[in-house]
């Protein structure tokens, strides 16, 4: 079996195990579920790979890689087919918001609705639910984060001050890894909660994990 023909084949079971139903464009037929993925789907940029439909309309684009490939800098290549998709079909917007590249080992992600969209990797493809959820949405959580509102510093520390606008900035820039260093006794679980509590109600986050490194901190919090 060829390396592409080993990657969409990884693919096709990812797909699958993440609930859409897969269909080749001469079977096309979009009302057997809620999410369904036509391969090879004909446009005038080229076949794409796979298209997403959810409820019936176009949705997104995944483009296929060989096994063992570098995703890396291939963007532009899903890219073409979510800007050539054609205006008389059934869509949610143009260009179509999500983009995928994929070797069946290694996911890239793109939502293009996002401030600045940028690739970044999945461990699976989403449900259709889950997209399905994120188009309801007015804003991506990635906007949202730039419009947070002014903190409110009563009972806070500068420290804390300081290490909560430091990481919502970070947010507010696309960079979504940072690291917060405060000495002992600086309150540093107190900072935490305070930037979760902004998180849940003011960026709409589903889900905030956050680990402890003592049975009894975990308590506390």
């Amino acid at each position: 079996m060829k390396p592409e023909e080993k990657a969409r084949q990884k693919i096709d079971q990812l797909l699958e195990t993440a609930g859409w139903k897969l269909q080749e464009y001469a079977q096309l037929n979009l009302s057997v579920g809620l999410g369904v993925v036509i391969k090879e789907f004909p446009l005038k940029t080229g076949h794409a790979d796979y298209m997403l439909f959810i409820d019936s309309k176009a949705a997104g684009v995944i483009e296929a890689k060989p096994e063992g490939s570098t995703l890396g800098g291939v963007d532009y290549q899903s890219r073409k087919y979510i800007d050539g998709f054609p205006e008389k079909i059934p869509h949610y917007q143009l260009p179509l918001p999500f983009a995928y590249e994929s070797t069946g080992s290694e996911t890239y992600f793109r939502d293009l609705r996002d401030p600045e969209p940028c690739s970044r990797p999945l461990f699976a493809f989403h449900t259709p639910e889950g997209l399905r959820k994120w188009l309801d949405q007015k804003d991506t959580l990635r906007a949202r984060l730039r419009n947070m509102p002014p903190l409110i510093t009563t009972g806070l520390r500068n420290c804390q001050i300081d290490a909560i606008t430091k990481l919502e900035e970070s947010f507010y820039d696309a960079r979504p890894r940072a690291l917060i260093q405060m000495a002992s006794g600086a309150g540093k679980t107190f900072t935490a909660i305070s930037f979760v509590y902004r998180l849940l109600k003011f960026a709409d986050a589903q889900r905030v994990l956050f680990l402890v490194d003592r049975r009894t901190l975990g308590k506390q919090t």
